[in-house]
Formats: C-alpha cells, structure tokens, sequence
C-alpha cells in the first residue's frame, strides 16, 4: 500500500505497481510521473466515478483495478491503454458500457457486482479474451458476437436475468469453466429432503478452518446430536451476499445435488434458517493438502503449482483417473462444477483426493438433453486441462513410460 503523499513528494519513482487507497475522489494526475514504469495500478475501495481521458500516457499499463468505487459507466478512457490486459470494475454502480471501449488487448476482465443489463457487440472484437467475471448484474442475454471470443475458457454469468439458456457458449471452442446458476434459465433449486435439516443452535463453532469468496468453514461439535450424524464435522456458513461466482444459495443446492462420491467433500445435513444458511460436512483429515495454486495474474485461467512439485506416473495415473470417476458422477446428477481446478483438490500422502468449493457450480437437469450435452463438453474441457495439468507434474522417468503415453494418449482424445 502507497500513500498519496508519497507520489506527491516524488517518493515512488520508477516503481511498476501502486495501490493507493485514500478515499480519493478525483485520479491524482501526478499518477502520471511514473508513466514510464508503471504496469499495475489498483485504486480500489475509492469514491471514484470518472478516470482521465488521457489515460493512455501509462504506457506500460497492463492491470487496472478499480473495485468498490462509484463509477457509472465504464470509463472511455481504457480503450486507448495499448497493453492493458487485465480490467477489474467489481462492485462498482456500472449500467452501461459503451461500444468499443474496451481495449483489444484485454484478456480478463472483471465486472462481477454491478448493474450491467448488456454487453456491447464489441465484446466480439477481444480477440484474446481468456477470463470473462460477470456475476451479479442485470443481464438478460448475452450478445452473439461473443461468438467471436475464440480464446474465451472462463465464464462466469450466475445471478443475472438471463432467460433462455445461452447456446451461444456451446460455440466457443475451449470454453471449460462456466457458471450460470442463478438466473431465470437456472431452473428452481432443490429440496435436498434426503439431507437432514439441523438448527444452528445445535452447533458450537470451535476452529475457524478457512474463508472464501462465499463463507467461512469452521470445526464444529454438537450440543445435542438428535439426528444420528457423525461428531467429527465441519460446517460452512454462507454470507449471504453475491460472490465472483454467484449466490450462496446455489452453491449450497448444488453441493445437497451432488450427493456422495469417494472423491468429493461429503455433505451431510443443512441449516436453512433466516439468519443462518450453512452446509454440514465431513471433517476432512489434517493430512491432506491443496494440489494446485488458483491462476496467477499471468497465467489467467490455469492453475499454478509449487516448484518442484511431482509425482510418480502410478500416482498421476491414480489422480486422473479418480477425477474422472467424479466428473463422470457429476455428469449422472447433472451438475457441473464449474471450477474443476487442482486449487480445489485436496490431497494426501495416499494420493486420495477430494473435489470441493462448489461455488461455481450450476444444476442443469431441466435443460434440454441437446444443451445438457452441451454443457458436459465445457466440463469435460475443464478435465482435459485438469489431466494436462497433472502429465506437466509426472517425474522425468515417468514421462518416458508406456504408462505415460497411453494415459496422454487418452487425454488428446478425450474429446
């Protein structure tokens, strides 16, 4: 974090990134003194409603953040930013954005929690568009140029207004990470009557275990277990408001939708009360860790991975064919994931994984055979990479194996 007094008394020469939160209300013009270094600017959790329109003098611009602001519209000015590659307006007021205003070398762009009711047709002409965060808007359709998107992999659309279903996704060839739960095209969600309903006060929260976009999972214990569930549990408690990849609500019906499976993290009750929505979950063993790092800002849409990390082709060979055995029960319960990443894969020294965080996930039950069709092609995308992703990890001997390529084998010809 940099002050405001530090860029007016020429302290931050030649730096490539500032963050400057200070309740600005006008974009402080000495921004442009660092013209010739700077590559990421964040002003989020600002009163801002207006950038310069000379924006385009930070030449090296590659990521702007400008979160939790008061912008309107999506500011004219970013169009002319030859590099930047990475928007975020998130939690803005925005309600229109203007035809080609964005500039064609945007690869992700961030727009979740605004008022957005349609896209430009110019999205189309963001030729290199990878990552596309539009949850929590008003949109209704989404426009057919999208089309044109060729290098679009991830969507997120859930709680919006769309309608019919958009088919136009199912053109776009490696679309694999797409959320659209939430929306009227959505279908209701489940009454889950095979979970058992608990109440909140028959918990105690001991341990706080992690938080997320959607809520935070605790160590719990019961103080009066009348229905016959396991002591060791863990429960996540639901926020309630809209995340980057959609409501709450829906991350719960799709979890409740999925059931068991041996490599999923297994649901065993819920708490729907006004004040509390929470699922109650198995509590899963210390000894298994995160197989994957989410993407960085580089890599956009996959995974990132500890260096050094690999594994014997027997132990890649166990994992692909584990999420396969997962995927496949997804696909007979008609949910899909939506976010099926190694980041949301746990692991132990067994090689015994488990697939959680369905935040991203969407029911597709009530769609018409030929789109559920369409929709298990985007998750079956998904498992391509995840299997690419885990032949990168196998140990160099491993690679020269017969093992090895009958599995790669598979893997090209999965579609």
């Amino acid at each position: 974090m940099h002050t405001l007094a530090q860029l007016k008394n020429s302290e931050l020469k030649g730096i490539t990134r500032l963050k400057l939160t200070e309740d600005l209300k006008e974009f402080p013009r000495e921004i442009f003194d660092l013209a010739d270094t700077l590559e990421i600017l964040d002003l989020s959790n600002n009163q801002l409603s207006r950038l310069p329109s000379d924006l385009h003098r930070l030449t090296k611009l590659k990521i702007l953040f400008a979160s939790n602001n008061l912008f309107t519209q999506l500011p004219s000015g970013i169009a002319e930013c030859k590099q930047l590659e990475m928007i975020g307006f998130k939690s803005n007021k925005i309600s229109a954005i203007g035809e080609n205003v964005l500039p064609l070398t945007t690869r992700w762009l961030i727009l979740t929690d605004n008022k957005i009711p349609q896209l430009p047709v110019s999205i189309g002409n963001l030729k290199y568009l990878q990552k596309l965060m539009l949850a929590g808007n008003e949109l209704t359709a989404l426009p057919d140029s999208i089309s044109r998107c060729k290098n679009l992999e991830l969507i997120r659309l859930s709680a919006n207004q769309i309608k019919p279903f958009p088919g136009v996704l199912f053109s776009l060839p490696k679309l694999a990470w797409l959320a659209f739960s939430g929306n009227p095209c959505s279908g209701q969600r489940g009454l889950h009557s095979h979970f058992q309903t608990v109440a909140r006060e028959d918990l105690n929260l001991t341990e706080v275990l992690g938080e997320g976009a959607s809520g935070v999972i605790s160590k719990a214990h019961w103080l009066c277990n009348a229905h016959n569930l396991p002591e060791a549990i863990a429960i996540k408690v639901f926020k309630g408001e809209v995340t980057s990849d959609g409501y709450p609500a829906d991350e719960l019906d799709a979890c409740l939708a999925a059931g068991n499976h041996d490599n999923l993290v297994q649901p065993l009750a819920k708490i729907t009360q006004t004040h509390c929505s929470a699922l109650i979950m198995t509590l899963i063993p210390n000894d298994y860790y995160n197989l994957g790092q989410p993407p960085s800002l580089e890599s956009c849409t996959r995974d990132t991975f500890t260096q050094g990390q690999a594994f014997n082709i027997e132990q890649v060979t166990q994992i692909i064919e584990q999420m396969h055995d997962v995927v496949k029960h997804l696909n007979h319960k008609k949910v899909s994931h939506g976010d099926l990443y190694a980041h949301n894969v746990l692991i132990n020294a067994d090689t015994q994984i488990l697939l959680g965080d369905f935040g991203a996930a969407s029911t597709y039950g009530h769609l018409s055979p030929q789109q559920q069709q369409g929709v298990q092609r985007i998750e079956q995308r998904a498992l391509q990479y995840f299997c690419e992703d885990m032949l990168s990890l196998c140990e160099p001997e491993g690679k020269t194996s017969s093992a090895y390529k009958t599995l790669a084998a598979r893997i090209i010809h999965t579609e």
